[in-house]
């Protein structure tokens, strides 16, 4: 019998040294009896196109990670319909011998959404205008929600040009507010900063009077698990979710893309819970 070829896998970005992914891919692919090399390959951006030509190239699939997600995008061959609106890739796939381009980041986030209850429509506040915001702005509108980005003083310019594209590629508009002036309550509010995240785990975007004027909170950070943003949302009673769901959900979108396999819902809790305990040794 011919031994089927393990499949060549990996993750390119900069840094790499905390990253959850080959953990998360080995975790899944166990459910389904199977096993990939995942390497990591760590190259800043002069170095990125050299390492696309002798090793990206060759594997079957990759991920992409900060601060590569632009940048991979003139290197491939090919790029799926949400890949081209977001102007971002996470996932590349090795199809008819060409990389084609893929955000799963989007399908991590709508379905962590769906699985903890939470609608995506309304009345959305989304906090930022980096590249995360801007895939969550474009999904929101998309969604048919009313978005507005909050940002501080320094992001404005950043906000202004996010408005534009959302307005010039969607026809949808946004509102754009400042942090310190947000007194408003939302359907949801989206943290796309980096505020909260381990080292600053003292930190908050939004005040706790604020926070609970909303009904749900989706928090990208996931380290720590539960943030002062996201505590503020429990203790209000209000639905939240963090980041940790998505950035698994994403993975299984990029199983998805390179197996051909699908995963249920309790088998992806069972992996969530797995690399938060992962996490919390780490």
């Amino acid at each position: 019998m011919k031994r089927e070829l393990k499949k060549q896998l990996g993750l390119v970005g900069n840094p790499l040294s905390h990253t959850l992914s080959p953990f998360i891919h080995k975790s899944l692919l166990s459910l389904r009896s199977l096993s990939a090399d995942y390497g990591l390959f760590e190259a800043d951006l002069s170095a990125l196109p050299a390492l696309f030509e002798s090793t990206l190239i060759k594997l079957d699939g990759f991920n992409v990670t900060a601060p590569h997600k632009v940048n991979i995008i003139p290197l491939l061959g090919g790029l799926s319909k949400r890949a081209e609106m977001f102007g971002a890739v996470n996932t590349v796939a090795a199809e008819n011998g060409k990389a084609v381009g893929y955000n799963t980041d989007s399908i991590g986030f709508l379905r962590s959404l769906e699985y903890a209850g939470i609608e995506l429509g309304g009345r959305v506040l989304i906090l930022g205008a980096g590249g995360a915001a801007r895939m969550f702005a474009f999904e929101s509108a998309l969604a048919g929600a009313e978005v507005t980005l909050a940002v501080r003083t320094t992001g404005l310019e950043k906000a202004k040009k996010l408005k534009d594209e959302m307005e010039n590629r969607l026809s949808k508009r946004a509102g754009i507010l400042t942090l310190d002036s947000v007194n408003e309550g939302y359907d949801l509010i989206i943290n796309a900063t980096p505020v909260g995240m381990y080292p600053d785990t003292e930190s908050s975007p939004l005040a706790p009077e604020t926070v609970c004027k909303s009904a749900a909170v989706f928090d990208a950070v996931y380290n720590p698990g539960e943030t002062l943003l996201s505590k503020y949302a429990r203790e209000g009673g209000l639905k939240c979710v963090n980041g940790l769901p998505m950035l698994v959900w994403q993975a299984v979108a990029a199983e998805e893309i390179w197996n051909g396999i699908s995963f249920e819902k309790s088998e992806v809790e069972r992996v969530t819970k797995l690399t938060k305990e992962e996490l919390e040794k780490r």
